[in-house]
């Protein structure tokens, strides 16, 4: 574990740290408007530090950091480090794919338009993300009759220079001919030049030069010349009705969409210019370090602007959660763009119904993301076969149980199973355990119990005819997995043990810290390859049996906070009660008033002004009434 460094040698000033593991390697690197006052955060009870962070400090054998002179240095500092390092507690931005984009090679003697995809080159004008190269090429193929510029290769073009004959695009008008000297060079890069205006977004200048053409080709009684123009520009209306307005004044405008699980997020931005969305991107976020929403938002912003993008940055930016430090990465985004950058959480209007729509979009590709993974009949056996592998099991682990307890303080402990089947999640069979030992905050021993009641319900089912079969823990699990390390993997195997089922029943703990997984007599853990298959289907069943647990916690607490010593009078029904609590100003007032007070009150009837008062009270409270015959 890594120590404190000596009071007095981390600087009070700006800049990036590094935690390194035994080997040397970077695990972390972070960012600190003050050093000293950040890194003190890392030395204290790893109790009181989230549990990807103490984690990360257990790790960790040495701290470097490296001073610069303001914040935004900072920030770019961390990036590159990250970017050159890909620490393994640190925030990852994964592109689904490689995103295609429409290009124009500026720094050619001859500019061509094409489809791109992968590292960005200096001279090219990117435009895009799209979402599909046909969609792309679709576009192109519009603009072309508007804008013929060569779309060939260097050596294409080469080639029919020396022929002295053009390609076929030029005899269909989709080309100026330059390898044969059919268009002068001023003329073609003006062409050029109109096309990247139009790309980005200046489409009403174009608009109106095609329509003062075709005006002044019918003065002229050019009418060839005036119908040729007016089906140019008609294609280039038809390539504008694909880029939808999507708000209502013409501006410049980035999007960004977020959805997100414990484990991972979706992001979704879509690219506005002059109020019209010209491209899109999409990409998966590992969530490896512990985040707040804002944070996470931060961590989006530094992979999408410290590279500067082929779009550039707008002047505005949206985003779903305030920034957890908005000037910092508004003063970022502002010298990456060279001027000031708004960073904005829409509130209304038609701007909020664009994040809405951005937001829907990262919403279903998370659902796909996790499809592609959870339902694909490969992937799970892909899953369930490395898993056999990996744990040495005797077959592929058809049924997997999983078990997690909650508590706060151990009150309301409780416990839960979560069950997949052929690696999916069967919810039929989701069982939910009260603890019902008093354990106080005792997690072995609520999950020996957990265990124990589920597993003698297993072996007294079994004892059973065949024919009177079929309770709530009729099948044994073929791999047992509760989330923990050695600790809980002890329980495991001590009751297994007591109940003679621990050859039969092959278990297992996934821990937290660096999940490792633990097995019987092994002491050594064993870790899964990260990103394969099987430890993403051990996060899942971990994290499910967590989200069961929490759930049923949460329901009993709230049944728990919301019983009042007034419920259960006879007399005293919701509406009555909700009345008194009011009028006399709370259930502690209520506990204090006197039984003629609660009698003074002309709505509640004497009766029931007295089962309230002996509910508080007791019997012995009771005021007497007259002796009869005294």
């Amino acid at each position: 574990m890594v120590q404190r460094p000596p009071a007095g040698t981390i600087p009070d000033a700006p800049g990036s740290y590094q935690f390194k593991d035994a080997h040397g390697r970077v695990i972390y690197v972070g960012k600190a408007k003050s050093l000293r006052q950040r890194l003190s955060n890392y030395f204290q009870n790893p109790r009181n530090l989230a549990p990807r962070t103490a984690q990360m400090v257990a790790t960790a054998e040495s701290v470097e950091w490296i001073q610069v002179r303001n914040d935004v240095e900072a920030l770019m500092l961390e990036y590159s480090l990250i970017k050159q390092h890909q620490p393994r507690f640190n925030i990852r931005l994964r592109d689904d794919k490689s995103y295609p984009f429409l290009a124009v090679t500026l720094d050619d003697e001859w500019p061509r338009a094409t489809v791109m995809r992968g590292a960005k080159r200096k001279g090219t004008r990117y435009f895009g993300p799209y979402a599909h190269a046909w969609a792309i090429r679709e576009t192109l193929d519009l603009l072309l009759r508007t804008f013929p510029i060569r779309t060939c290769s260097q050596n294409k073009f080469n080639r029919h220079a020396k022929l002295g004959r053009p390609c076929l695009l030029f005899h269909i008008e989709k080309c100026t001919g330059p390898c044969v000297g059919e268009i002068a060079k001023p003329d073609y890069d003006d062409l050029v030049d109109e096309l990247v205006s139009f790309l980005d977004g200046d489409t009403d200048t174009v608009i109106r030069r095609l329509e003062a053409q075709m005006a002044e080709a019918a003065s002229e009684l050019e009418f060839e010349r005036a119908a040729r123009v007016r089906d140019r520009l008609g294609a280039v209306r038809q390539a504008i009705e694909k880029q939808q307005m999507v708000v209502e004044r013409s501006e410049d405008l980035d999007v960004i969409g977020l959805a997100d699980d414990e484990l991972e997020a979706a992001v979704q931005v879509f690219f506005v210019r002059r109020g019209r969305v010209v491209g899109r991107k999409g990409f998966v976020v590992d969530k490896a370090e512990d985040v707040t929403p804002g944070e996470l938002v931060d961590r989006i912003l530094e992979g999408l602007y410290a590279d500067p993008p082929p779009m550039g940055v707008p002047k505005q930016v949206l985003v779903p959660t305030e920034s957890a430090d908005p000037e910092l990465y508004e003063e970022f985004l502002g010298e990456v763009r060279g001027s000031k950058v708004a960073i904005r959480v829409p509130q209304r209007g038609d701007k909020r119904e664009l994040m809405a729509m951005v937001t829907r979009n990262a919403e279903e590709e998370l659902v796909r993301h996790r499809l592609r993974r959870a339902s694909d009949h490969n992937t799970r056996a892909r899953a369930l076969n490395e898993l056999q592998q990996y744990l040495d099991l005797p077959e592929a682990p058809l049924r997997i149980e999983c078990y997690d307890m909650s508590h706060i303080q151990g009150s309301d402990y409780v416990g839960s199973m979560v069950v997949l089947e052929d690696g999916l999640p069967k919810k039929s069979e989701y069982r939910r355990f009260k603890i019902r030992s008093g354990q106080g905050n005792d997690d072995f021993a609520a999950m020996e119990e957990v265990l124990t009641r589920r597993l003698r319900a297993y072996l007294e089912d079994r004892e059973k005819p065949v024919t009177e079969r079929g309770g709530k823990f009729s099948y044994p699990p073929q791999l047992l997995l509760v989330d923990g390390g050695k600790g809980q993997l002890s329980v495991v195997v001590r009751v297994l043990e007591e109940l003679g089922l621990d050859e039969e029943i092959p278990v297992a703990s996934l821990a937290k810290q660096f999940e490792e997984v633990y097995r019987p007599g092994d002491p050594t853990p064993m870790r899964v390859p990260r990103g394969s298959d099987a430890l993403y289907l051990l996060q899942r069943i971990r994290d499910e049996a967590h989200r069961f647990a929490i759930s049923y916690h949460r329901q009993l607490r709230g049944k728990r906070m919301t019983t009042s010593v007034l419920d259960g009078i006879p007399g005293l029904g919701p509406t009555r009660k909700a009345r008194l609590v009011k009028e006399l100003g709370g259930v502690g007032a209520v506990k204090k008033a006197s039984l003629e007070n609660l009698k003074e009150l002309s709505w509640l009837p004497d009766t029931v002004a007295e089962a309230v008062h002996t509910k508080i009270h007791g019997s012995s409270s009771r005021t007497p009434g007259p002796t009869v015959g005294s």
